[in-house]
C-alpha cells in the first residue's frame, strides 16, 4: 500500500503505520496534523457515536482502485445515524464524493480501510437527550492490507459474555458503545489462548463472532445465523449469502443456531467487512470438519477475492471505481 507522503518531518517507529497526508472532516480535506480537538471534547463523544468500515482494493493490472460496495455501506450508516437519533449536515451523495476526493488527495494506490465517524460534538453527558441533532462527520482512509491471502485457520472460543439485544443497545446499528461487547469478548478469546470469539444471545443462540458475522457448512447447507439474533446486519454477510445462492448455487439457510452445532459442523467461517472471509478450524477446542480451511470456504473465499478486485465482470456493480472523474 503506498500514499503520498507527508511533507512533515515525523520520527516514525518500527513497524507504526505512517498516516496519509490528509483527512475529510467537516466538509473539507484538511492535512492530517490539523483535524485536532480539545481533549475535553472527547469525554462523551463517543456514546452515541456510529462509523462505517470500508474497503478498498487495489487492482495492479488495471492500476485502478475498487470501493467495495459503496452504497450499501451509506445506506448502514445512515440506519445507524436514524437509530441514534442523528441529523446528517451532509447527503449520502455528498459523502461518497467525500471518500473519492479524499483517496486521490492521498493517491491511494493499494488495499485501503476508509472510515466515516459520525458523532455529537461538546461535552454533552451520555445521559442527557440528544434528538435530531445534527453531527460532525469525518473520514479517514488508511492502508491496510487485506486478510484473503492468510492461509492460517483462526482457533475460536465461545464467550462467557451474552451479545447485547435489541432492546438493550441496537445491536444493528454499527455504534462505537456496542463494540465494548466485542472488546470483551476477544480479550477474553485472547487471554484464554484462542485467535477469536464467539458470542451468544440472550436466548443461548449463536450471534456472531466479536467482530464478525458466522456461517457455518453442515451436510451441504450453508446456515447463518438471522438478522433477529442480536447480528449487525452485515454487508459481506448479505453478500456472501448471495454468492452462494446465484454463484454457486447451494442452499442458504437463515434460522437459529445452537453452540453444539459449531462442534459438528464440516466448516466454519467468519465473515465481515475487516475480516473479510476469516475461516475458522477449531471451537472451544472442538476441531471443525479436518481441522483445515474447508473446500467451499475456500471457493467462496477465493470467488469473494475475484469480485472485489474487479476480475468478475458480472458483479462490477459492486465496485466504484476511484480514478475516474465525478
Amino acid at each position: 500500500m503506498t500514499f503520498k507522503k507527508s511533507g512533515l518531518d515525523k520520527v516514525v517507529e518500527p513497524g507504526e503505520v505512517q498516516p496519509p497526508e490528509y483527512i475529510w472532516s467537516g466538509g473539507s480535506i484538511m492535512p492530517w496534523d490539523d483535524a485536532t480537538v480539545h481533549v475535553t471534547a472527547m469525554s462523551w463523544t463517543a456514546i452515541s457515536a456510529v462509523f462505517e468500515g470500508i474497503r478498498a482494493y487495489w487492482n495492479e493490472d488495471l492500476n485502478q482502485l475498487y470501493i467495495f460496495r459503496l452504497e450499501a455501506h451509506m445506506k448502514r450508516l445512515w440506519d445507524s445515524m436514524k437509530l441514534m437519533r442523528m441529523s446528517s449536515p451532509y447527503s449520502s451523495r455528498e459523502l461518497e464524493n467525500a471518500i473519492l476526493k479524499l483517496l486521490r488527495a492521498n493517491q491511494a494506490a493499494g488495499d485501503t480501510y476508509i472510515s466515516p465517524f459520525a458523532y455529537f460534538s461538546g461535552s454533552v453527558p451520555g445521559y442527557r437527550a440528544a434528538y435530531q441533532l445534527p453531527v460532525e462527520i469525518y473520514i479517514t482512509g488508511r492502508s491496510n492490507p487485506s486478510n484473503l491471502e492468510r492461509n492460517r485457520g483462526s482457533r475460536c472460543c465461545v464467550s462467557s459474555w451474552t451479545r447485547i439485544s435489541d432492546n438493550v443497545m441496537p445491536p444493528r446499528a454499527k455504534g462505537i458503545a456496542n463494540y465494548q461487547n466485542s472488546r470483551l469478548v476477544s480479550t477474553e478469546a485472547h487471554i484464554n489462548g484462542y485467535d477469536a470469539g464467539i458470542i451468544l444471545n440472550a436466548q443461548g443462540k449463536v450471534a456472531e463472532g466479536a467482530y464478525a458475522c458466522i456461517f457455518l457448512i453442515r451436510n451441504g447447507v450453508v446456515i447463518t445465523p438471522p438478522v433477529t439474533a442480536g447480528i449487525l446486519e452485515g454487508i459481506t454477510r448479505e453478500t456472501v449469502i448471495e454468492l452462494f445462492q446465484e454463484d454457486l448455487g447451494m442452499t442458504v439457510e437463515e434460522r437459529e443456531v445452537d453452540r453444539t452445532e459449531l462442534y459438528v459442523a464440516d466448516e466454519v467461517f467468519l465473515c465481515g467487512t475487516y475480516a473479510e472471509i476469516e475461516p475458522v478450524v477449531s471451537v472451544d477446542k472442538y476441531r471443525v470438519g479436518s481441522g483445515r480451511i474447508g473446500r467451499t470456504t475456500k471457493h467462496v473465499r477465493q470467488l469473494y477475492k475475484d469480485i472485489v478486485r474487479g476480475r468478475v465482470e458480472s458483479r462490477l456493480e459492486w465496485l466504484t471505481p476511484v480514478w475516474k472523474s465525478l
